[in-house]
């Protein structure tokens, strides 16, 4: 992993989401890109350089949220776009290549009661960018034990275990593999990806509605530190997905989530 994002709202705590990105970066060596995204709208009469001071604006505010961490070693640059957010970071993608995507929980939302707010929310569900999400609170660890769960063995492509393999080789991570066994389910979707077996220790199957049940069911016995699942059209978070924002009622999970999937542009 060589460059990692962070995107940025107007949450009190974003220099926390921040800090701990900056700390996993400098484990494996890998640039921080901090990306505020304005939307701006213009209308006739308005200043020429309106959206120049909008920007200059938001480097500002990026910059004080700088001062606030310790980077240590880690080089960190701000990204500022103006448009749409997922454009964005689509753009930002393609001109830079972005490894891994880490975001808070919640974004610029205030309720307690959000798992994922509606910015958060649409990362997740509209990128094929690899996501860590971590919940308020957490303070970078390494990773120890990790929970990979879902209900199809079957990858399209092996890099999208990329992430996790880097993980695993640099805290030779205990992982644990469970495949949920959902309505429906095939002989092939038994069949474990033989890269995704190469780095795990053990296989738990269950039966249950949707994977996310399975989870919920498992975390306690297996009681991981970081819990991986994979970005799947009808995957994990599909019994969550009607809206983007994701109540903390429908999901409680307190350790940080890496969301796999293999970018597509």
């Amino acid at each position: 992993m060589k460059n990692i994002l962070v995107p940025v709202g107007n949450s009190p705590d974003s220099h926390e989401t921040l800090q701990y990105a900056v700390q996993f970066a400098a484990e494996f060596g890998a640039m921080v890109y901090v990306m505020e995204v304005l939307n701006l709208s213009t209308r006739a009469g308005d200043l020429a350089n309106l959206k120049e001071k909008a920007l200059e604006s938001s480097r500002e505010r990026v910059r004080e949220l700088i001062e606030k961490i310790d980077p240590g070693q880690v080089e960190i640059k701000a990204a500022t776009y103006s448009g749409d957010l997922i454009d964005g970071l689509k753009d930002l993608d393609r001109e830079l290549g972005i490894d891994l995507i880490i975001i808070a929980t919640r974004s610029v939302e205030m309720d307690d009661e959000l798992y994922l707010g509606s910015t958060s929310g649409r990362i997740i569900k509209r990128t094929d960018i690899p996501t860590l999400i971590v919940p308020k609170g957490n303070k970078f660890a390494p990773y120890t034990k990790i929970l990979t769960a879902f209900k199809s063995g079957v990858l399209k492509r092996n890099r999208i275990l990329n992430p996790l393999i880097e993980i695993q080789r640099k805290y030779s991570s205990d992982i644990s593999l469970l495949l949920v066994k959902t309505p429906g389910y095939t002989d092939d979707d038994l069949k474990i990806n033989t890269a995704l077996m190469d780095i795990s220790s053990q296989v738990t199957m269950t039966e249950q509605a949707n994977t996310y049940l399975g989870v919920l069911e498992q975390l306690e016995r297996h009681q991981p530190d970081l819990l991986c699942v994979f970005r799947r059209k009808r995957g994990f978070f599909s019994a969550l997905w009607e809206k983007n924002r994701i109540p903390k009622s429908e999901f409680a999970v307190r350790i940080p989530v890496l969301v796999l999937s293999v970018k597509k542009y």
